[in-house]
């Protein structure tokens, strides 16, 4: 007769029928995937567990992060009343992997006496967005057209790859529903992703029109949806537009997705991943109250995760954000805290594209004697995914502001190309009202820092670029208001506060902006 393990320590019990951990006879809520995790290492105990060991056993072999499988780590010790820094159950050793240390005692109970019925556990929930692109359905009636869609999937695929955080299931594994009726419900549940990705093909003639929609494998709604139109004879360049702006458009998407489904959990169960999330959510609001919350959840998340690169790229970020607008106290100390941690990030995570973007920003705007290292980031980001548009914006901005105008344009045209819906577009509006300013065209200067505080009525460069542009086109009194609204936001703001806090490397450009803030009332 077949069997389950029960495990005794200390006080806990876990139960490999049941799926439960329970402490003095209570249940304690634990994710599945930290269950299993946690069942791993018991089973192992008496040896230590590689990363390697973990990915098979845990994520069935695919290729997870290391601060999702820290996080993992972290939050199978918090289950059992263990910590990081105490490590009395779970140790961690060096360059080695980790072990359960605690005194086990094994029970054999036979399978029959589980609950008839008992429902399959549900789908990992993993440390950030999981996704399978299916094949996309040949509309055509042409069987000569699947080579087409199925090449198209698996563009997107590797584009989406590009994603960091973000796991995709391999051609493989999500091919195998091709030419079936599928419950999207299912397909998440077999695969172990919350977001699935689906399209058709269908041709006209010469043209094609190709869909897309993306849906949340749990509740089933749906998050994005776009449909791309092109001719036969331009199909290899089809397949890369669609598959980079897919790319584009998905990743600001389940970002904002994720952040809404962990909005309301329980501060008890927050980990380091619901923290981070948490703290996205406080940046996007954008005030100086909210940036300082943001920072509070990164410094909670790092206290569980001490090398948890994403919480320390997000503070670094927030740091350069809370710069450039001015909400930093005069001793300067957010400099050094940023840059520490913007550096540290590199180093744990030197191929992850978003920590590099995050990270090359706040070098850029806390260490002018580190501006080059900035830029070369940034390159080292756009090579790992050339499809982040918040990436390519900063970028462009960047290199606006050293005089590469030309290449600067181009990468801000190609963020706005690729997501022209961006829920971030008052940074690329900002981003071309700047370029606008360099070129001396004001009016566009004007139009672009509008479209921005439209979107941002707080963002202090757009409203420096507006004040300036409006000097320069002799409308003072609509200056002058402009300054007065940057005072609102930065009380203690003057002309040398400013270039102190600022970088402005052209010489030209910082002519002009002094001059045009002088002349809109702004104190010396």
């Amino acid at each position: 007769m077949s069997s389950v393990l029960i495990y005794r320590f200390e006080d806990f019990v876990l139960d490999s029928g049941r799926r439960e951990l329970r402490r003095d006879g209570a249940l304690v809520p634990v994710e599945p995937q930290v269950f299993d995790l946690l069942a791993f290492l018991i089973e192992a105990r008496d040896r230590v567990v590689s990363r390697d060991d973990l990915l098979e056993a845990v994520w069935h072999g695919r290729i997870v992060s290391e601060a999702t499988i820290s996080s993992r780590v972290n939050a199978a010790r918090a289950a059992i009343g263990d910590s990081g820094a105490e490590q009395r159950l779970v140790r961690t050793l060096p360059r080695k992997g980790v072990r359960f240390v605690g005194a086990v005692q094994a029970v054999t109970e036979p399978e029959s006496r589980l609950t008839p019925g008992m429902p399959e556990p549900q789908a990992a929930d993993l440390d950030g967005p999981s996704i399978a692109v299916l094949a996309f359905d040949n509309m055509s009636g042409d069987p000569e057209q699947d080579y087409f869609a199925d090449g198209l999937a698996e563009e997107i695929i590797t584009a989406l790859s590009r994603c960091s955080g973000l796991l995709v299931i391999a051609r493989n594994s999500s091919f195998i529903y091709k030419g079936r009726p599928v419950d999207i419900r299912q397909v998440g549940r077999e695969l172990g992703v919350r977001y699935v990705l689906e399209g058709s093909v269908r041709r006209s003639g010469d043209r094609l029109r190709i869909t897309g929609q993306l849906i949340d494998a749990v509740g089933g709604a749906h998050l994005w949806a776009d449909r791309f139109d092109g001719d036969l004879n331009e199909i290899f360049e089809l397949q890369d537009r669609i598959s980079e702006t897919v790319a584009a458009a998905i990743e600001p998407t389940l970002h904002f997705a994720e952040i809404r489904r962990h909005k309301n959990r329980p501060p008890d169960t927050l980990d380091a991943y619901d923290l981070l999330l948490r703290a996205y959510a406080l940046q996007e609001e954008f005030t100086a109250e909210s940036m300082e919350a943001a920072l509070d959840s990164l410094r909670r998340a790092l206290a569980l995760d001490p090398n948890y690169a994403s919480a320390m790229a997000a503070a670094a970020y927030c740091h350069a954000q809370r710069h450039f607008q001015g909400w930093v106290s005069p001793d300067g100390a957010h400099r050094a805290e940023g840059l520490r941690l913007a550096w540290k990030a590199i180093e744990l995570a030197p191929d992850n594209a978003q920590v590099l973007w995050k990270a090359a920003f706040a070098i850029w705007n806390l260490a002018q004697e580190d501006r080059e290292a900035a830029v070369e980031l940034f390159r080292r980001s756009l090579a790992i995914n050339p499809n982040s548009p918040t990436a390519l914006t900063l970028a462009g901005w960047i290199e606006t502001m050293r005089g590469n105008q030309t290449s600067g344009r181009e990468m801000i045209a190609r963020a706005r190309r690729l997501n022209p819906r961006d829920p971030r577009g008052w940074l690329l509006s900002g981003a071309t009202a700047i370029s606008a300013v360099i070129d001396g065209n004001y009016v566009d200067a004007i139009t672009w820092a509008n479209a921005a505080l439209v979107q941002n009525r707080r963002f202090a460069i757009a409203l420096r670029v507006l004040a300036v542009a409006l000097v320069k086109l002799g409308r003072r009194d609509e200056a002058a208001q402009a300054v007065q609204r940057l005072r609102a936001i930065e009380p203690e703001l003057t002309i040398s506060a400013f270039f102190e806090r600022i970088p402005v490397p052209l010489e030209e450009m910082a002519r002009t902006y002094a001059e045009a803030l002088r002349a809109a009332g702004l104190p010396e």
